[in-house]
Order: structure tokens, then C-alpha cells, then sequence
């Protein structure tokens, strides 16, 4: 499957190593002030080649509109982006061409399809999230006009964590640090395992404030379920956390459970979700990266014709694929809100106009 969401539907297209990137975002409502300087930059932080701390690959990722925008207005036909591959070196995957990388899809590409693009992994490649930033970009645009926000950064990096969260701070910070108290340790650990030819994982948290109640769909389409498999879609991604996640089941209910006065809930354990559906609370979810598989360490592994073999890497990867990763979760997280929202608002429609047939 290629195309995300039910009313705000997007399918992306292209290759690590082919002619480029895009998508088609269909379901953007008429009439959307398109702000070509929002997408710009929200690309530029999800960027390569940015620093020492991302993947020196240089790619300009600039995003060209193909359609669906005139007059910087959303027309309510489908929006086409293009982004062109610029910085791609084929031959640094010759070697491997054959080989399996520990860690990666092309094992599972191999068995699925009998074929895979061993050039940075194809369709696999985490460069096909440059397509969900552009496409989350346009879908943040819409909450805008909501009230929502959404705001992204890195909370932990290894086994270091931060012990609070400034959103602000993280959108100047290299590694998009949320407590500055503990950057300088973060960035360190992701020298160290970079000088070592390793990599290292991290945790992003995303943070959605003014969403109203109401979002999300008892059971089968709950707000937190959507949230999950949009994340866990992502590459590297292997856990969620909504609220408190994990701490949770440490917990007794009368220290979880988020009591209510006149002014509303006195506490968020919950992270903004109560039964599937959106409770008007601050949403808080946490995304957990593994390490980055592509690693310079010669690591055991097969061939296509199931022989032992010893891969040796090249190329240009990330130390720390949470870094640029938070940006894309946070893509994700605008997607699956903007989507929830057209639904929402289509289901409200349909039950004003039974009450008035």
C-alpha cells in the first residue's frame, strides 16, 4: 500500500536512488492559503547534509508543485509535489548489490518480491519521507486554520533523557534538543558512536495543542490506533507512546487517572485520548527510533544465494536517525490529524442534515 488516510489521502511515489520523489495529496479542501515558505522549511529540517549529526548526503529538497494550487489557493483537486534527487552515488552500493545488510529490508524485499533496488534500499529508503514532510507540511497548514499546532523534538538520545521539554529551544538546536541541560551530553554520544563507525537511537516526542474533542472513532479507527500505525509505518520506528505509555502499567488508577473540575482535566496521563477519541487535552505522543542499520562495521550476513558473506557498508548515513526522524513523525502525526478532522467534520455534516430532512 502506497496512499495513507480515509479523507485527507496521500500516496507517495519514487525511489532513494531514482529520478526523485513525490506525492499526490487528495482531499485538500478549496480554498487552503498554500504557504510554499512553510514547506520549504519544514524540508530544510528534515534536510541531509545539514550537519555532523545527519547523513552528509547534499540534497537541495526543494519541493515543486505540480498541481492543485492556483493563485497560492488550494483548488480541491489533487496537489502534486515533486522532489528531485540530486545527491545520489549508485556506485557506493555496487558492493553489496548481492548482499543482504543486517538490519535492513532487503532481505524481506528479496523474499516478498524476488527483486530489490540495492541502491540505498529503493522504495525502502527513508529518503521516501521527504514526500511526508512536503505532504504533512500542507497538512499542518490546515490545522492552522483550527487552532492546532503541532511541535516535535528529541527527548532522549541512547540512554540520555531529558528532563524537560522546551519546543522553542528544539527548533534551534542541531539535534532538536527539547532540554538544552542535556544537548551538549546528547551530542557528544552521537559523536562518540559515529567516530566508532556505529550509530545510536533515540526517542521524539510530538506535542499537539488546541485539538478539539471529538476526533477519532470508537474500536476500529480510534485516534491512538491511527497514531500508532502511522508512526510504526515510519522507518526505524519500532514503539509508540501515547501519554504516559509504558510508565502505565506501573501505575495504580488513582495515580493515572486524569481527574476533572470546572476548568477540565487536572492532569494528562492519558496524552489527550480517552477510548480512541480526542478528550481536548494537550496530545502527547512519543516516537522510539532503533539505530540507524547502516553501520561501518564489518557485520556477518547471506547473499541472494544464501551464502556467508561479510558486509561492508560505504556511503553517506546517519549517526542518529531520530535526529531528522522527529521531523518526519511530526508529519505524520499533522497527516493523521488533518485526516481525523475532515472526517469529523463530514460525520457532523451528515447528522445536521438528517435533523433537518
Amino acid at each position: 500500500m502506497n496512499t495513507f488516510g480515509k479523507s485527507f489521502r496521500v500516496s507517495t511515489f519514487g525511489e532513494s536512488h531514482g529520478e526523485g520523489i513525490g506525492c499526490v495529496i487528495d482531499g485538500v479542501p478549496a480554498g487552503l492559503r498554500i504557504d510554499e515558505h512553510f514547506i520549504a522549511s519544514m524540508m530544510a529540517r528534515r534536510a541531509p547534509g545539514r550537519n555532523q549529526y545527519a547523513t552528509q548526503r547534499k540534497e537541495s529538497d526543494k519541493v515543486q508543485i505540480l498541481s492543485g494550487v492556483f493563485e497560492g489557493l488550494s483548488t480541491g483537486t489533487p496537489i502534486g509535489m515533486w522532489i528531485a534527487n540530486n545527491g545520489t552515488k549508485s556506485s557506493d552500493y555496487a558492493n553489496i548489490k548481492d548482499i543482504f545488510r543486517p538490519g535492513h529490508a532487503d532481505y524481506t524485499y528479496f523474499k516478498k518480491y524476488g527483486i530489490r533496488d540495492y541502491r540505498g534500499g529503493g522504495r525502502s529508503s527513508a529518503r521516501e519521507s521527504a514526500a511526508r514532510v512536503a505532504a504533512g507540511a500542507v497538512a499542518q497548514m490546515l490545522l492552522r486554520e483550527f487552532g492546532i499546532s503541532v511541535q516535535s523534538g528529541i527527548c532522549s538520545i541512547g540512554n540520555i533523557a531529558g528532563k524537560q521539554y522546551d519546543f522553542a529551544y528544539a527548533l534551534e538546536s542541531e539535534i532538536y534538543a527539547l532540554d538544552k541541560e542535556c544537548e551538549d551530553e546528547q551530542k557528544t554520544l552521537i559523536e562518540n558512536v559515529k567516530r566508532e563507525h556505529d550509530s545510536i537511537g533515540g526517542s521524539a516526542l510530538i506535542r499537539v495543542d488546541g485539538l478539539p474533542v471529538g476526533l477519532g472513532e470508537p474500536l476500529y479507527h480510534r485516534l491512538d490506533g491511527a497514531l500508532a500505525e502511522a508512526l510504526m509505518g515510519l522507518n526505524a520506528v519500532k514503539a509508540v507512546e501515547i501519554g504516559d505509555g509504558i510508565s502505565s502499567c506501573a501505575q495504580q488508577g488513582s495515580e493515572h487517572n486524569d481527574e476533572m473540575d470546572k476548568n477540565g482535566f487536572k492532569s494528562n496521563h492519558s496524552g489527550g485520548i480517552l477510548g480512541g477519541i480526542s478528550n481536548g487535552n494537550t496530545l502527547l505522543v512519543k516516537a522510539h527510533f532503533k539505530p540507524t542499520p547502516s553501520i561501518f562495521i564489518p557485520q556477518a550476513t547471506l547473499d541472494i544465494h544464501s551464502q556467508e558473506q561479510t558486509c561492508h557498508i560505504k556511503g553517506r548515513h546517519d549517526p542518529c536517525v531520530a535526529v531528522r526522524g522527529s521531523v518526519v513523525a511530526q508529519a505524520m502525526v499533522a497527516l493523521v490529524l488533518a485526516d481525523m478532522l475532515l472526517l469529523h467534520a463530514t460525520s457532523q455534516l451528515c447528522f445536521l442534515k438528517k435533523i433537518y430532512e
